[in-house]
């Protein structure tokens, strides 16, 4: 595995113009802050059923994933203490999240998490289709990065800070990181994402929480976001 960092801050008004990703903005706008997510209520549709069906056969059959993909890069690592691993072989991705979290629906999310005493600590995966074959292929780590957090992730009234950017390889797979604080008048929060593409998918994990928890879970965070791979379908 071959990784590097780059560690900066900077406020939103300063937007590069050097990457276009307009043919990102519709499909990834829903991945912003937790309190601009449009969430399912639990209760529903047939549709809602379904998926809930599929995921307790997806995260039922966690246990045998280790024997019946014995390659897959994430279950050949030992799972951290307290989280549980989620591997959606169907989609092609899996990370680890927090074994007391709790599955929820998420518009245009292909799965989510959450805490289950706080709402606004929680994880969600969307992916939507590119042409593009790897991550590089966007551009440079910073311009990409630059542009999503300001022109995807942040809302209009809101002073966007990026902390850290990552970029890291595993298994043939890219991936970039970035760690970022959105904060508006009256609230504030921190977040990890994620950004890999594979199987002619743009994938996207985001995990974050407001500014109270991030500085006591911080760490635990990352863990999820760091553990995010694609795998192969």
């Amino acid at each position: 595995m071959a990784a590097s960092s780059l560690s900066l801050t900077w406020a939103s008004t300063k937007i590069s113009n050097k990457l276009n990703v307009n043919h990102l903005n519709e499909s990834v706008q829903q991945t912003a802050l937790p309190t601009s997510i449009k969430c399912l209520r639990e209760t529903a549709t047939t549709h809602e059923e379904s998926h809930h069906k599929r995921r307790a056969v997806l995260l039922g059959a966690g246990a045998l994933t280790a024997t019946l993909f014995p390659s897959t890069p994430l279950l050949a690592l030992e799972k951290p203490l307290n989280y549980e691993a989620f591997v959606d072989t169907i989609d092609g991705y899996s990370y680890y999240y927090p074994s007391d979290w709790r599955e929820f629906d998420c518009l245009g999310h292909d799965s989510a998490f959450k805490d289950r005493y706080m709402q606004l600590q929680n994880l969600r995966v969307r992916f939507i289709p590119t042409d593009k074959k790897d991550i590089h292929d966007l551009g440079p780590m910073e311009e990409v990065i630059t542009d999503l957090v300001t022109k995807i992730y942040s809302a209009p009234n809101q002073f966007a800070s990026i902390a850290k950017m990552e970029e890291r390889s595993e298994d043939g797979k890219n991936y970039y990181t970035v760690e970022f604080t959105l904060s508006s008048r009256n609230f504030e929060a921190s977040h990890f994402a994620t950004i890999a593409i594979a199987n002619g998918r743009y994938y996207t994990l985001i995990v974050g929480a407001n500014d109270r928890r991030w500085r006591k879970y911080r760490n635990q965070l990352k863990v999820i976001a760091d553990s995010f791979k694609v795998l192969d379908i």
